[in-house]
């Protein structure tokens, strides 16, 4: 089977580095792809929102089975232009994936099928929302209504703090036309979570609760990031909660989708506070998370192939998926002043003992933003590198991750200390 990922980024090479373990796959493909993923798989030069490039190679190149990893390329709407060509493809139409690319669609829709999740009101001028923060208890949650890379969300606790953020998004235009709608969002309390699931449209298949660092600096403090690390499975997602994420969040939303004429399938992340009266909805993604999919994937027993494969066909209830014992912390790796301006070009060290394909590697490197220079591997993007360690134990999976860190190397390299710290904290405790 010949099988293409769509991205070029830290996720993708996790999904190309798990895929490519497969006995099902003759040859692996990705695009663009980036200076890791090349390791695994022919790269295609071609953008991720390309739409008729990508389903051109598909056809040129015989490619059965298509894999979306960003938001963007569903947003170009990559899922409804293969599917009418007859082209396989994992992901969601554009239709359904408005639950993550429109804030203000997806929680219309949670308050239309009482999905839990926090009060909102929508605005749609700078002059509005300022008048409504006025009125607004602190602190408070600033949404842009679009697709900001992950950064379009502000948690303010001071009301000037909140003004500003309003007139950035909606004056200074700093997301464009993502903040011509903003939500000013009730702030939930608690601790949050990723649950990501497979799904057909029908069977729900969920994954191992884990948790991001979205802060650029230790203690979560600094600015929000694509995401400086994340580990699973997080012990703050019991048996008990994921079964209510399951049956109060999950379930609901394929029904509702279904229902609305807008049937989806593919990956279902939602991003979950879990608060004193139960979990709540903070946001949903369409797609695998970033770094999440670095921490999760690497626990999958079963075949990946097999498992997009159900998902594509209509056959999930009938897949069989398995997950390893154990634990995974990845540590992300950034150039320095991200999420700010930074440097390109840096060559990179250290990378030879810790190859992808190698099984018995103490860590598993994926590369997010690489590039390659002739022989050299150099930093090409802010978040350069997601390095996973694996264990029997959070602690020990974290002390593998963070000591590849140490042994890994490129001028401005910078990456946050306590990745899974509480977790293996409040492990021990409960322990003893």
């Amino acid at each position: 089977m010949k099988i293409l990922v769509i991205g070029g980024g830290g996720r993708e090479h996790a999904l190309v580095w798990k895929l490519a373990q497969s006995a099902r796959v003759s040859k692996m493909f990705c695009a663009p792809g980036n200076g890791g993923i090349a390791a695994h798989a022919t790269c295609l030069p071609i953008a991720v929102d390309d739409v008729e490039g990508l389903l051109a190679a598909v056809e040129r190149e015989g490619i059965d089975l298509t894999m979306v990893g960003p938001e963007a390329a569903l947003a170009a709407g990559v899922v409804d232009r293969f599917r009418e060509a007859g082209r396989r493809i994992v992901g969601p139409t554009r239709a359904a994936a408005r639950l993550e690319t429109s804030k203000v669609f997806a929680k219309a829709f949670m308050q239309r099928h009482r999905i839990p999740t926090a009060r909102a009101v929508a605005v749609r001028s700078a002059a509005e929302a300022l008048a409504v923060l006025d009125l607004h208890p602190l602190p408070v949650v600033i949404k842009a209504d679009g697709l900001a890379a992950g950064k379009g969300v502000v948690v303010a606790r001071e009301r000037e703090d909140a003004r500003e953020a309003v007139r950035a998004m909606m004056e200074q235009r700093v997301f464009g036309a993502a903040g011509d709608v903003v939500l000013i969002e009730e702030c939930l309390e608690g601790m949050e979570a990723t649950c990501m699931a497979f799904t057909d449209g029908r069977a729900v298949v969920m994954m191992p609760a884990a948790q991001d660092h979205k802060r650029a600096e230790d203690g979560d403090r600094g600015p929000n990031t694509g995401g400086m690390g994340a580990y699973a499975p997080t012990p703050f997602v019991t048996e008990e909660i994921s079964a209510a994420v399951r049956d109060q969040v999950l379930a609901p939303t394929l029904a509702g989708m279904a229902e609305e004429g807008t049937p989806y399938s593919g990956i279902l992340y939602a991003g979950i506070m879990l608060t004193a009266s139960g979990p709540k909805v903070l946001e949903f993604n369409c797609r695998f998370g970033d770094p999440e999919t670095q921490a999760v994937l690497p626990l999958l027993e079963s075949d990946l192939v097999a498992v997009l494969d159900a998902v594509a066909s209509g056959r999930l209830a009938d897949a069989e998926v398995r997950w390893k014992r154990g634990a995974a912390v990845c540590v992300v790796m950034t150039a320095k002043g991200y999420p700010g301006e930074y440097h390109r070009g840096d060559p990179i060290a250290g990378l030879d003992a810790f190859d992808g394909a190698n099984g018995a590697s103490p860590a598993v490197v994926f590369h997010a933003g690489t590039a390659r220079e002739g022989t050299r591997l150099v930093t090409s993007g802010g978040r350069v590198l997601g390095v996973t360690g694996v264990g029997d134990t959070l602690s020990a999976a974290r002390d593998r991750a963070y000591g590849a860190v140490g042994a890994i190397s490129f001028p401005g390299a910078f990456s946050r200390s306590d990745i899974a710290l509480r977790a293996v904290v409040t492990a021990s405790e409960r322990a003893t």
